[in-house]
């Protein structure tokens, strides 16, 4: 009886810890996601069906597998089945707003261009940037892209000065500079007496992007900075990988293959930009420069706590740009150049504008890129059907009226922007087809909608360094146009591919003709 008695004691505190465990996860796993659906389903709205812990992922990893099979007609920039398989199918079968499951967390597609605005514009955190996987943040820091509230505020407040037009400006002369140094490598590349050659641009075009960010930012340089972005790359391909695994918290630390390989690549990344950060430190100059790392480490010396950033934010910051900073851009370039090969007479309208405005061996200044007013039509038009970011996601912080619909706190809002930039009844009739003049007025004047072009996002988060993208992009192109025709290798395969940003799946081999040549 007495070890009866002992039995009971010892079984009742342990049914108090393990009941209330139990219940939390037949929430998480069965009746969240049942209540959930009904929920969604009285307003009309539904999907596919969810499946314990999976959810939706095991569909969506079949169909992108398939889709990625799959080689475009390069004239083509119908890309979303290719790139959003699982949501052109869905929003096909169930309508504009669709209900799906990122395993156990609930994901609501939206396309309504003017519930997207309300979304992004909301200026009191209620629409916050959703969770981020921890493999996700080893790569891209967790920096100005993914903190949220008065951590956001506080950052952007510090970072805002070393992205004015007059920082810019005077950041024209290192990107020529480091363009200068790709052309001389394309030279020693060329074969004997041949003028044409071919160069794959999607990879020149990173390394040329993340020269600059290095040099106009960090005061490094691409040789500095070369195991930042090597280690950056091989993490992005781990990252691109385990978008479809199943996220359980705590995963991350069981040491297994993949986060092994995740951890050693992050220290290495790490270890990188502290050796940036202590050469500016134990420089002999008291000044660290006005650059943003300079910047960064002088909010890192202020007594006020709303201009003050730690060591280690600073450590997440340089991560954040030195992947987005070069990242976009490169895919900018790369989409551009294709549309250009492809569409000889924009090239040589573009190329014309250029010797106007620049002349034909002058160096393309800030004041000349100003002038650049087709060009600046491509880069929209190219963002608009081949923008580097697929959807943009935010995360419902508490129950919330969105138009007629009340969404749930903890809801994940998925913008399909891929899709939404070829919304017919948006962009008209050929919203499918290259057609720069449609910015001939400006964006807001492109579509039917003042926000449809949502490539850098709208509202106060919208990205920080687009000025700087677009005069980079602007003098890289200027350039190449001064010297080379282009034309698309038979090599291409049109094949775009969500590589958590939109790339060119089997790079982008170009012919380069020398003008002069």
């Amino acid at each position: 009886m007495e070890l009866l008695s002992t039995i009971n004691l010892l079984a009742l505190p342990l049914l108090i810890l393990v009941v209330p465990k139990i219940y939390g996860v037949c929430w998480i796993l069965f009746w969240r996601p049942l209540m959930l659906s009904r929920r969604f389903k009285k307003q009309g709205i539904s999907g596919p069906k969810y499946r314990i812990l999976h959810g939706n992922l095991l569909e969506v990893r079949k169909m992108k597998k398939e889709a990625k099979l799959s080689v475009l007609d390069p004239n083509s920039n119908d890309i979303v089945p290719r790139v959003l398989p699982h949501l052109d199918q869905w929003i096909s079968q169930y309508g504009e707003t669709v209900l799906y499951w990122q395993g156990t967390s609930p994901r609501l597609c939206i396309s309504d261009h003017e519930l997207a605005k309300q979304i992004l514009s909301n200026k009191f955190g209620f629409f916050a940037k959703s969770k981020t996987k921890p493999e996700i943040l080893k790569l891209a820091g967790n920096g100005l892209i993914f903190v949220n509230d008065l951590v956001w505020v506080r950052h952007r407040r510090i970072l805002n000065p070393a992205f004015s037009m007059d920082k810019i400006k005077l950041m024209n002369q290192l990107m020529v500079d480091c363009t200068l140094r790709m052309f001389e490598e394309w030279k020693k590349q060329r074969n004997g007496d041949e003028s044409e050659q071919v160069v794959m641009m999607n990879r020149e075009y990173k390394r040329l992007t993340a020269d600059i960010i290095a040099t106009a930012a960090f005061g490094s340089s691409y040789a500095e900075g070369i195991e930042v972005f090597r280690s950056q790359k091989k993490l992005q391909k781990c990252c691109a990988a385990s978008l479809t695994d199943v996220y359980i918290p705590g995963v991350q630390y069981f040491p297994t293959p993949l986060n092994l390989r995740i951890w050693k690549l992050g220290r290495k990344v790490n270890n990188s930009i502290k050796r940036i950060i202590d050469a500016r430190l134990n420089s002999e100059s008291k000044n660290y420069g006005n650059d943003l790392l300079g910047i960064m480490l002088t909010a890192a010396r202020s007594n006020e706590s709303e201009k003050k950033i730690s060591i280690d934010e600073i450590i997440e910051e340089c991560k954040t740009f030195f992947f987005a900073g070069h990242e976009t851009t490169a895919n900018l370039l790369t989409w551009s150049t294709m549309l250009l090969s492809l569409h000889q007479y924009w090239q040589e309208k573009i190329r014309e504008e250029v010797i106007n405005e620049c002349g034909k061996d002058k160096i393309p200044d800030a004041e000349n890129c100003s002038k650049l007013k087709l060009m600046n039509m491509v880069f929209m038009e190219s963002l608009r059907l081949y923008g580097p970011v697929i959807n943009v996601l935010r995360l419902a912080s508490e129950d919330m009226k969105l138009g007629n619909l009340e969404i749930p706190k903890g809801t994940t809002i998925v913008l399909p922007i891929v899709k939404m930039h070829r919304d017919k009844a948006v962009w008209g009739s050929d919203a499918d087809t290259f057609n720069p003049m449609r910015f001939e007025n400006g964006a807001s004047r492109a579509a039917t909608h003042p926000n449809a072009l949502l490539a850098f996002s709208i509202g106060p988060r919208a990205c920080i360094g687009q000025n700087f993208a677009m005069m980079e992009a602007k003098t890289v192109l200027a350039m190449i146009l001064q010297r080379f025709r282009l034309n698309l290798s038979g090599e291409y395969k049109h094949a775009p591919a969500d590589h958590l940003t939109l790339q060119p799946q089997y790079d982008l081999p170009v012919m380069l003709k020398p003008i002069n040549g």
